[in-house]
């Protein structure tokens, strides 16, 4: 996957021209380790290969990764892609030495996006930039991004590592990821034509805060004198740092089966915007959402945050997910199906609003 740096060329030319009096200085000496990018290369091929799904073609180490969406079952395919990263959520893994989650986060946050269209992740894609490789933080990371793909049922099919003296402090580390996902395009949600005032908006829980937020919630951290160590105040059973590292919920197979059974009308990933930010944006312009505030009251975690942190209400609902990591739009009629169904997957959900009428 991490493509093999190409040498051949180089070697090539070194043979038929002396330049062995000019310096010593290798790639190394410039803080650039080649022999460890092979290494990692070795170490995390077994962890790619293991995603593999129907459609992926070729072997890694290509140029390019190959996928082939009749092979994968499609007849009409409308493709869709995303990107993000983990953000300063990094930091915490960073600081803690915890990299076991971190590449859950970021396969999340790409395949829940290209699931609010409808669509089914096939490949997924990761950029691994640092100042130097540590071999062992590097391969947790991408062993943490190939258990994500396999929750998301897409395969990872290439990627980079990039050693960048001097753009990086040292130890620290910073991800990308890219995913192509596809939908037959009659199945590509929203569906406004579908959609009505009654409507109802059905909120699957989130799994913490996932990977939004996170520069307020390290400042509340800090204003609160706890260390990532301690208790978590609103969890005695837990630290700080298990309950803000938990891996963002992969929400893939569970709407899968709705999809199925053409259950979904609309769907928001709730990111960075929060609830507020992101329902509208599944929504036509005559309709807008109106919410059930006792269905959103806040977990625990999110009520410590605020008030610890002194933020107001409205701040918490664009900031943060508040407990709520996706939101469906389904008709009144499909309710005991949807609950249902996440009930058996082992999804929480519960009812958080309707549409209403401009």
């Amino acid at each position: 996957m991490h493509e093999p740096y190409k040498t051949n060329s180089a070697i090539g030319m070194a043979e038929q021209n002396d330049f062995s009096g000019i310096n010593g200085l290798t790639y190394k000496d410039a803080g650039v380790d080649i022999e460890a990018g092979d290494e990692l290369v070795r170490r995390i091929s077994p962890l790619a290969k293991s995603t593999n799904r129907p459609g992926v073609m070729g072997a890694l180490g290509g140029f390019g990764g190959l996928f082939d969406l009749k092979a994968a079952g499609f007849k009409d395919p409308v493709l869709v892609s995303g990107t993000d990263g983990v953000g300063t959520k990094l930091e915490i893994a960073i600081e803690t030495g915890i990299h076991t989650g971190i590449g859950q986060d970021l396969v999340a946050m790409c395949v829940n996006d290209v699931l609010a269209q409808g669509a089914q992740p096939l490949f997924f894609l990761d950029y691994f930039a640092c100042s130097k490789l540590d071999l062992d933080v590097a391969t947790q990371v991408v062993a943490s991004i190939a258990e994500g793909c396999k929750l998301a049922g897409c395969a990872l099919i290439g990627g980079e590592t990039a050693e960048m003296p001097g753009m990086y402090e040292e130890s620290k580390y910073d991800l990308a990821g890219f995913c192509v996902a596809a939908a037959e395009r009659d199945a590509l949600l929203p569906r406004h034509d579908a959609m009505r005032a009654g409507d109802l908006l059905v909120g699957l829980s989130s799994s913490g805060p996932h990977s939004n937020g996170y520069s307020l919630i390290r400042k509340i951290v800090k204003l609160s004198g706890l260390e990532w160590t301690d208790q978590a105040p609103w969890d005695p059973s837990s630290t700080l740092v298990e309950l803000l590292l938990q891996p963002t919920n992969i929400y893939v197979h569970c709407v899968n089966l709705l999809l199925k059974d053409n259950l979904i009308k609309g769907l928001a990933h709730i990111t960075g915007g929060g609830i507020i930010g992101n329902v509208p944006r599944m929504l036509p312009n005559h309709l807008g959402p109106q919410y059930d505030y006792q269905s959103l009251s806040l977990p625990p975690l999110f009520d410590w945050l605020m008030k610890t942190g002194g933020v107001e209400i409205n701040e918490m609902y664009r900031t943060f997910n508040c407990g709520i990591g996706l939101v469906l739009c389904i008709a009144p009629e499909d309710l005991d199906k949807v609950l249902s169904t996440m009930f058996e997957a082992g999804e929480s959900a519960v009812v958080i609003g309707q549409l209403a009428a401009k």
